[in-house]
């Protein structure tokens, strides 16, 4: 008989539930403060999490802390040139007592797993790792084994070397939801390092269950999603395969290929983790924008000019943030007032009305359906939601929660 659902915790307590373990984590981790937040965003999100960063940034030991938090099993494997596959999953082993085959699992079936510097394994070993984690099972001698609940697989690499390394395609980094740049500390975090790490380093302690990671993690599913926000994130990800569609010629020649389906799913995905983190039950287009650098830059393939010229697509990204406008909240207030129009937007011309108190909303037209893109009945644009383009877009329907 299975377990009955956890009830879900109100939107404040869980916002400070998962503040108490992210300082928990920072006790141990100093600065680093963005990486240890998607860190928690990627666990919500139910998505693994790529680390690239230079050695000694604390990359493993913020992963070992945070695991340490969350709670539930925990193994780290050092990927290595000569590692095999069976390293990983497991294999079978010949007992000559009994004249059977046992079957002994790898040190993947835990709740957190450190593949630590992923990138010196060999192509069948990352296949293997990325499959695991796309399916979160193994089939060994014919019979299926499934992962633990919650499963999430937390890879480094190191961007720096080229001798002995096997760095991963472009296909293969799309599995991961999040890719997080660890950058250098600055100077007063190095001196704050010095000092707490020098004499008798801080430790962590435990905050969450597996029980309680997985209520978590089916609450920030429920997150609302308003149709408008829903497109955004279409238009974000749009733009990087028609650029010129969004006003963005120059990207065209840099953008080779574009994001995936996945980034739009990871989108939505992390973004309803962070509006969670921040106690609230529905997401901003500012939840949106401070997830797309992470969930979007690692899935972009640039040309090899852009690459001759040092461009990143972190800076891609930045650039498709600033030129996609995203849709303007306009918040209803209880004694029904009428809310100062955004700015830009005309007298006399709809704003984007809210569907429900409290979150943000779309101008209907007169059939209960939003105008395209944001417009207005006649074809009048609210201030906030301008199409990229003068080409006719089939209208959403109404609010609806994803």
């Amino acid at each position: 008989m299975a377990a009955p659902a956890r009830p879900h915790l109100d939107p404040a307590e869980a916002s400070r539930l998962l503040g108490e373990a992210i300082s928990q984590v920072q006790r141990v981790i100093v600065g680093q403060e963005h990486m240890v937040e998607q860190l928690m965003v990627g666990l919500l999100a139910k998505g693994h999490i790529l680390l690239e960063g230079v050695p000694g940034v604390a990359k493993t030991l913020a992963v070992r802390s945070f695991a340490t938090v969350v709670g539930g099993t925990f193994s780290r494997i050092q990927f290595t040139p000569d590692l095999v596959p069976s390293d990983i999953v497991g294999t079978r082993i010949y007992k000559a007592s009994q004249e059977t085959f046992d079957v002994e699992l790898g040190p993947i079936f835990v709740n957190f797993v450190l593949a630590d510097e992923i990138n010196r394994a060999p192509a069948k070993v990352q296949a293997a790792m990325l499959e695991l984690m796309a399916e979160k099972q193994v089939s060994i001698a014919g019979t299926t084994y499934q992962t633990p609940r919650p499963f999430i697989v937390i890879a480094t690499q190191n961007p720096v070397e080229s001798e002995g390394v096997y760095p991963l395609p472009e296909a293969q980094r799309d599995r991961f939801l999040l890719k997080v740049d660890v950058p250098y500390p600055r100077g007063n975090e190095e001196f704050e390092i010095l000092r707490r790490m020098s004499v008798d380093p801080p430790e962590s302690k435990p905050v969450f269950d597996p029980e309680i990671v997985r209520s978590l993690q089916q609450q920030a599913s429920e997150v609302f999603v308003h149709n408008l926000v829903a497109e955004y994130i279409v238009r974000l990800v749009l733009a990087t395969r028609t650029p010129a569609d969004f006003n963005l010629p120059d990207l065209t020649s840099v953008i080779q290929i574009g994001c995936s389906p996945r980034a739009t799913l990871g989108l939505v995905a992390a973004s309803r983790a962070l509006a969670l983190i921040h106690g609230r039950d529905y997401v901003l287009p500012t939840d949106v924008q401070a997830v797309a650098k992470d969930v979007m830059a690692h899935r972009l393939t640039l040309g090899f000019d852009a690459i001759a010229d040092n461009i990143s697509p972190a800076q891609v990204v930045e650039r498709i943030i600033a030129m996609v406008p995203p849709p303007t909240p306009v918040w209803q207030g209880g004694n029904g007032a009428q809310q100062p129009a955004p700015q830009g937007q005309q007298q006399g011309q709809p704003q984007h009305a809210p569907q429900q108190p409290g979150r943000p909303g779309g101008q209907q037209g007169p059939n209960g359906q939003q105008g395209p893109h944001g417009q207005g009945p006649n074809g009048q644009g609210t201030g906030g939601f301008p199409p990229p383009t003068g080409r006719p877009v089939a209208p959403y329907p109404p609010a609806r929660d994803f």
